[in-house]
């Protein structure tokens, strides 16, 4: 097992990131895994099944293990409830992360108070230097969440990203980044 430069857990104001157990694929899938909305602008098509979200939570587990991705599953730090995921991808000096948020709780600031938390702890580590993230042009609210955030957006990547729920064509994106001075 590949150790990580960052945490098993951390917290916010409001919320609890930890890494994934099996057990979350069912509140996943009730919560925002076959939720159209929520999937739109994903990487994924909703999920059918509660067999597809248990698939994918393995394999999040397996990443986990093996250091090659950390997916953080997002708490609400009073109820406990499962309510999204930020995913971090760690390459030498640069970090790149995605976030997913179940549509009830879209709006609130939880996924810039997440955004935030995770940006500082890895500007932290000696060897991060740059924390990116991509949102396709049309994603409004995600691109909102990388500028809250403290992102800069450096510019357009013409045709980069399938989102299989609008298009199965690239898509353009923006490449939003925080680095270190």
């Amino acid at each position: 097992m590949q150790r990580s430069a960052f945490p098993d857990t951390f917290q916010t104001a409001r919320l609890a990131l930890r890494r994934p157990e099996a057990e979350d694929a069912r509140d996943m899938f009730d919560s925002y895994t076959q939720d159209a909305d929520v999937a739109r602008y994903m990487v994924w098509r909703p999920h059918a099944s509660f067999e597809n979200t248990r698939d994918f939570v393995a394999r999040c587990v397996a990443e986990w293990i093996a250091g090659s991705e950390r997916a953080y599953v997002i708490t609400d730090r009073t109820s406990g409830q499962l309510i999204g995921m930020l995913a971090v991808r760690h390459h030498g000096h640069i970090v790149n992360i995605g976030y997913v948020l179940t549509r009830s709780r879209w709006g609130q600031g939880l996924m810039v108070e997440a955004v935030q938390t995770f940006a500082a702890i890895a500007l932290g580590v000696p060897e991060v230097f740059r924390i990116e993230a991509t949102c396709d042009v049309d994603h409004r609210p995600s691109a909102r969440v990388l500028e809250k955030s403290g992102f800069l957006r450096e510019g357009r990547l013409a045709r980069h990203t399938v989102h299989p729920n609008i298009s199965a064509e690239p898509r353009d994106c923006f490449m939003y980044a925080l680095c270190r001075p």
